[in-house]
């Protein structure tokens, strides 16, 4: 027992106990969680009457042990991995997927959910108990519960190579972007930028126990630094390498695992009876089909083209300034600021010493989630998290009541994937009766010792964009953890996330975060108009370089075959959907696509744009009803982030704004009408 992960924590809010838990606890405990819900369920298919009592909510109670020790092992592999946890997580990926399946391919308890649908009527179920029990019918339909024996096996037999491919792709990813990190042996090459960003890029080299200073790559086709950067050799390095990830035909090369996955997804769909893998995972979701799916982007594509083109021609002008030559893609994000700061007078550099990655989270973050939902934050310096790193706030409502734990991990780091994201280490559920420990991971450049930690307007857009998740999770007040937070629809969950980036330039809010870390002085309102005039500015680029990446999935994800050539399959889609345009990049590229081949959104990656639907139309009913209220909060938080998915989200969404939502406030945003 001296397991940390083989009981339930015994710490404040179920807090796994991180002092005590080390690598070599993982696999045991994994061991010993699928042997007690093993226990748990044929304890359930013992029971010979068929209660919902004893049936539904006893599979709600089930797993809990196994639930709460993955959600910390998956946290740490994608926060702070290593070589043993990678090894761990390889052995673990495709036995998780066959116990799963031999709870959601049993006969035994599928015949026991089928009665209760025909005793519907007589069961009395209040609403949550009535949608749950609808839920794990369509759970159980499509994990393959209706199919012949045979197939059955079948899919147990792709689930388990799946996840045992993804947990491989992530690793070769992970690997090929350290090896592809730019090293260089002095600063003289790094003109343009600040002092901070060198120093950042000296503490990067550090951290590798390099000499010299160096580049980490991000997970997407980009770098915040070709933005300053006047080396436009060093900016085409910079980007070449990240479009090469993955795909160099070396160790690291996914482009074999990439192949295997669509094989066996497109088998996966077949076994259904759909024609291809995305109109099987997009029956699960709310666009109901891949054609509704392509029917909303087809609208949006030929818009966004235009208008890249339109920018990459004034682009294209600035650039004639100052050398010859045709833009290309590592030109884009430098002259894109210079013209910002011509029509606008926005110099983003100017903007970034009023961004101090605390204050951005505690005095912009969290205050205006103290306005609009009541929330209040305490820090938790006492309480011991994954990583040094970590910042550990408590979270409790206005009138004191408890809501949960709040974990920020803000920096950079080898063993950290790329991007921003939101997990729960702990889901909220009365049943359990459990309170939410929520997590946001970002990876914002590490300064060097004793300098402020600075953040883009990007990066200060991505917080509050990963935080509008975590309230999902915080926020959450359901009895089942089957509906815990962000437990929703794929193509919903980026919803609220979404909206909560509204309240980054919200005046009352910037004007109590945006100040000067040397001077104290705060960000003049003049800002807000300047940044609200500019918020069509390069959406042209914006919107192509995310619509490539939503129809490379979607394409990939519907052939009848898989494509030999990625790159040139690749290069094929995007020029099919009008969207070929060179000085824009596709997001990502198929071979470090982790979105889709790795972090649960094949075949689902437009759902970033679907959910915006609903958000513009979301920020419009917020700024017509007053904005930044406590009356609005209420409204917003019970009515659709408290819920999660114990009601179908659309008809949240429709609640809300009183009507069906329309696409005209999202084409206005993007400036595509």
């Amino acid at each position: 027992m001296t397991n940390p992960l083989l009981s339930r924590s015994p710490l404040e809010y179920e807090l796994p106990d991180f002092a005590l838990l080390k690598d070599e606890h993982y696999l045991p405990a994994f061991e010993h969680a699928v042997s007690s819900h093993n226990a748990e369920i044929a304890q359930i298919l013992e029971q010979d009457d068929v209660t919902f009592e004893n049936t539904v909510v006893a599979m709600e109670r089930a797993g809990d042990l196994l639930n709460s020790m993955l959600m910390v092992f998956y946290n740490k592999c994608s926060s702070d991995t290593n070589e043993t946890l990678q090894a761990i997580e390889a052995e673990i990926a495709p036995r998780l997927a066959a116990h799963i399946d031999s709870i959601r391919l049993n006969p035994s308890l599928f015949e026991r959910l089928k009665t209760l649908a025909s005793r519907r009527e007589s069961l009395n179920l209040d609403a949550e108990s009535d949608w749950l029990l609808s839920r794990y019918l369509k759970d159980f339909k499509f994990a393959g519960a209706e199919l012949t024996a045979e197939q059955r096996k079948r899919v147990g037999e792709i689930n388990e190579k799946i996840s045992g491919l993804e947990a491989e792709f992530d690793k070769r990813l992970l690997a090929d972007s350290n090896d592809l990190a730019i090293h260089l042996p002095d600063a003289t090459r790094l003109k343009g930028l600040s002092d901070a960003e060198i120093a950042s890029c000296k503490k990067a080299a550090e951290v590798r126990n390099l000499d010299g200073y160096v580049i980490p790559l991000l997970n997407y086709s980009g770098h915040p630094l070709l933005a300053n950067l006047e080396d436009r050799a060093l900016r085409e390095t910079i980007l070449k390498a990240t479009l090469s990830r993955g795909g160099r035909k070396n160790a690291n090369d996914t482009s074999d695992v990439v192949k295997q996955l669509l094989d066996l997804r497109r088998e996966k769909a077949s076994l259904f009876g759909y024609a291809n893998y995305v109109d099987y995972v997009t029956a699960q979701q709310t666009a109901g089909s891949g054609a509704n799916v392509h029917s909303v982007l087809r609208k949006i594509a030929p818009a966004a083209r235009a208008n890249a083109e339109r920018e990459g021609a004034l682009l294209q002008e600035l650039m004639a300034r100052e050398t010859s030559g045709q833009i290309e893609a590592w030109d884009w994000s430098r002259y894109t600021e210079q013209l910002r700061t011509e029509k606008y007078s926005i110099d983003a550099s100017e903007l970034k010493p009023y961004f101090e990655v605390r204050r951005v989270l505690e005095d912009g973050v969290f205050f205006a989630a103290g306005k609009l939902y009541g929330l209040k934050f305490t820090r938790r310096d006492d309480l011991v998290g994954y990583h040094p790193d970590n910042w550990i706030y408590q979270v409790d409502y206005e009138d004191g009541r408890t809501c949960g734990l709040y974990l920020f991990d803000p920096f950079a780091r080898p063993s950290k994937r790329g991007g921003a994201w939101m997990n729960n280490l702990v889901d909220q559920s009365h049943l359990l009766g459990k309170l939410p420990v929520v997590v946001n991971n970002m990876n914002i450049p590490k300064p060097a010792d004793g300098d402020a930690a600075l953040m883009t307007l990007d990066e200060v857009n991505t917080l509050f964009h990963e935080f509008g998740h975590t309230l999902h999770g915080l926020l959450s007040d359901v009895t089942y953890p089957r509906f815990s937070g962000t437990s929703v629809e794929r193509d919903f969950v980026e919803f609220p996330s979404q909206v909560n980036e509204m309240w980054m330039l919200w005046p009352e809010v910037l004007q109590n975060y945006a100040i000067h870390h040397e001077t104290g002085e705060k960000l003049g309102l003049d800002w807000i108009s300047k940044l609200t005039a500019a918020e069509g500015f390069n959406q042209g680029f914006e919107t192509t370089h995310y619509l490539q990446a939503a129809i490379l999935d979607l394409a990939l994800h519907s052939q009848d075959s898989t494509p030999e050539d990625l790159v040139a399959f690749e290069a094929e889609a995007i020029s099919e959907y009008g969207l070929d345009y060179s000085p824009v990049p596709t997001r990502y590229r198929t071979n470090y696509f982790a979105h889709i081949f790795a972090g649960g959104y094949s075949a689902g990656y437009y759902g970033y744009i679907w959910s915006e639907i609903l958000d513009a139309e979301s920020v419009d009913w917020f700024k017509a009803n007053g904005g930044l209220t406590r009356e609005n909060g209420e409204k917003f938080a019970k009515g659709l982030l408290s819920r999660g998915g114990s009601k179908d989200s659309m008809t949240l969404v429709r609640e809300l704004l009183g009507r069906e939502p329309k696409i005209e406030p999202l084409l206005r945003r993007r400036g595509l009408l």
